[in-house]
């Protein structure tokens, strides 16, 4: 079941990001941080009380585009559309707040072309994302690839 995150959800949200931080495969983020944008993210959670699955961010950044962030599922679920169903909640909510793009950071560039993400210059994303970028343990050189989606 995808819902919007609560509260009580962050410090098993924060427990899968480190796991894949920890392999290199997404950035790091703090607890309090998770805690500050909690209304951005979406969670897997299944109907039977088991731990949350999954999770993904739709942050704003401009007055038409939004960031997907931090999605990531648990290893043993992948292959069973939670990713999919995640990052379709996130795109959903994009268009009830009338973006016309969004975009990631990502290293796995394959899973977000399926959804009609390309490849862009990171130029072409306005400098209000660098903020967090300054923080980055990998600034200034940066790895990821950067993705765009225009929604309509």
């Amino acid at each position: 079941m995808i819902r919007k995150a609560g509260v009580h959800d962050i410090k098993s949200i924060h427990k899968l990001l480190q796991a894949f931080a920890e392999e290199g495969q997404l950035l790091p983020r703090p607890l309090s941080g998770l805690y500050d944008h909690v209304r951005d993210f979406f969670v897997y959670a299944p109907d039977n009380g088991q731990p949350l699955q999954g999770c993904c961010a739709l942050q704003v950044c401009w007055e038409d585009m939004a960031e997907v962030r931090s999605l990531a599922v648990v290893r043993d679920h992948w292959g069973q559309g939670i990713g999919r169903r995640l990052l379709e909640a996130a795109l959903a909510e994009a268009r009830s707040l009338a973006l016309t793009k969004v975009f990631t950071l990502t290293y796995r560039p394959g899973f977000f072309e399926k959804f009609g993400f390309r490849t862009v210059d990171r130029s072409q994303l306005p400098l209000k994302i660098w903020g967090d970028c300054i923080l980055c343990v990998k600034f200034p050189d940066c790895d990821e690839i950067a993705m765009l989606k225009e929604i309509a």
